[in-house]
């Protein structure tokens, strides 16, 4: 029987608005060990802002980062799933559009993150990735 992807996604995302600044951001993955926010406007997801938007798009590109605002670095092109969805069908999305994590909405609202660890910890544990990727956070 196949996997759904609200049977491998990690819920209760961390959710930030848009206007929220960087910083902000960067304190919530530094407090709750992540990689990722999901921003949010009026309570619906508009972008995905990563550690690494944080440094290719904000620290790289200013000097001072106090006024930077989620919205002007996060990602805006974002893939989706569907909790209910075939998680085969996400992974695939994931490897096709070659992505990290997937932002998993339920009509336009964040519900959770799936990322190739949660995958690799559910599907093949055993592997470097599921390994990795069930290990306690070092930071």
């Amino acid at each position: 029987m196949a996997q759904l992807v609200r049977e491998l996604m990690t819920s209760d995302p961390e959710t930030l608005p848009v206007d929220a600044t960087v910083q902000q951001a960067a304190q919530r993955m530094r407090d709750r060990g992540i990689g990722d926010v999901l921003v949010i406007e009026d309570g619906r997801l508009c972008g995905i802002a990563t550690d690494r938007d944080i440094v290719v798009r904000a620290l790289a590109e200013r000097e001072d980062l106090s006024g930077t605002r989620l919205g002007e670095v996060c990602s805006e092109q974002i893939v989706t799933a569907s909790p209910n969805e075939d998680a085969d069908n996400a992974i695939a999305r994931m490897r096709e559009h070659a992505i990290r994590r997937i932002a998993v909405v339920d009509e336009g609202r964040p519900v959770g993150v799936l990322s190739i660890g949660d995958a690799a910890v559910e599907r093949d544990p055993r592997s470097a990735l599921g390994d990795i990727s069930a290990a306690r956070a070092n930071a």
